[in-house]
C-alpha cells in the first residue's frame, strides 16, 4: 500500500479520519504488512502483501486476522495486539 493512500481513507465503520498507520514491512512509501488504526472505535485493519484489508466486522476473516496479528506481535503497539476491536490476543 502507498503511504500516500492515507490521506484518503477513514474508518468504514464510523467514518473516523485521519487513521493511524504502523508499519512491520515497508520498503521506501509502500508498506508490505502493517496494520491501520482507528483512534475513535480502537479497531485496526491489517495491510497484508500491500494491500489494507479494510472491512466491517461482519465480513473480516477472524481466523486470518489472529493469525496476522500473532505474526506482528513484536512490531505492533500493544493497543492494536491486545485491546483493539474486533478481536485481539
Amino acid at each position: 500500500m502507498n503511504k500516500k493512500m492515507m490521506e484518503m481513507l477513514a474508518c468504514p465503520i464510523d467514518k473516523h479520519f485521519p487513521l493511524e498507520i504502523f508499519e512491520s514491512n515497508s520498503k521506501e512509501q509502500i508498506v508490505l504488512e502493517g496494520a491501520i488504526y482507528c483512534s475513535k472505535c480502537s479497531r485496526f485493519y491489517p495491510i497484508i502483501e500491500e494491500i489494507p484489508i479494510m472491512l466491517p466486522d461482519e465480513l473480516r476473516n477472524k481466523d486470518q486476522d489472529i493469525e496476522f496479528l500473532k505474526r506482528n506481535q513484536s512490531k505492533l503497539p500493544e493497543k492494536i495486539i491486545k485491546q483493539s476491536s474486533p478481536w485481539h490476543l
